[in-house]
């Protein structure tokens, strides 16, 4: 039961960054055209980073160890990228497109999988792989509320949609605790579809709305949301 608990607690404490990036992107009281611009686009390229390390630190590593590093394993991430160029096709096409939010559901999903299967593993990096993805989620959070709000989504259901998604964290953390704990093979092509996705994704939609002229500022933040990616995936070894 403790393990159990502890899922609960871990994801849960992760998903709650969402809506908290979204709290604080809607009460961030500076310049409306400072925060339109320089800063905005450093928590665009931050959540990049981030995203582009739990990819390169955390997902694929850990999915190539449950597939005994199978060469066959490398179109598991392509059908990742094919199938996520394919979804956000048919969102345009039907104008639902949103990248950033999608890609903070990308990448909370499949690592709330990974936490679970790594505690059913007996794994003792749990803590703090919550604590990679809640870094992942607040600027993700942040992102996505400007995002939807942008596309004349009213601000109090954008909220409430984040704080609906804190329960997918123990939703989808339970399920890789009792289901794929002893499917490492299921579980790994889990991750490296979604990584494909997520990669799809930054290269697409998100690091395209990075660079600003005349401010070389923000695509720093991206190494930085890779740097902290990194510093999380050595200490939880």
């Amino acid at each position: 039961m403790q393990g159990i608990s502890e899922i609960i607690v871990f994801t849960a404490g992760a998903g709650a960054c969402i809506p908290l990036g979204g709290y604080i992107a809607r009460h961030t009281h500076v310049h409306q055209q400072w925060l339109a611009r320089e800063f905005r686009h450093a928590v665009i390229a931050l959540g990049a980073g981030i995203l582009l390390g739990a990819v390169a630190m955390v997902l694929v590593p850990e999915a190539l160890h449950h597939l005994g590093y199978a060469p066959w394993a490398t179109l598991l991430l392509l059908g990742g990228g094919l199938l996520f160029y394919s979804l956000e096709r048919y969102l345009d096409i039907h104008r639902h497109s949103a990248p950033q939010f999608t890609g903070m559901l990308l990448d909370f999903i499949p690592e709330s999988l990974a936490l679970g299967g790594l505690a059913a593993a007996g794994a003792d990096s749990s803590l703090l792989l919550a604590v990679l993805i809640g870094l992942q989620n607040l600027p993700e959070g942040f992102n996505a509320y400007q995002e939807l709000c942008d596309a004349k989504y009213p601000a109090k259901k954008v909220l409430l949609v984040m704080v609906a998604l804190v329960p997918l964290g123990p939703i989808f953390g339970l399920s890789g605790y009792y289901f794929l704990g002893e499917q490492p093979e299921i579980l790994g092509a889990i991750l490296l579809i979604a990584s494909g996705g997520i990669l799809y994704l930054i290269f697409q939609d998100i690091a395209p709305q990075v660079p600003l002229r005349k401010h070389r500022g923000p695509p720093l933040a991206a190494v930085v949301g890779f740097a902290l990616a990194m510093l999380g995936s050595m200490l939880s070894h």
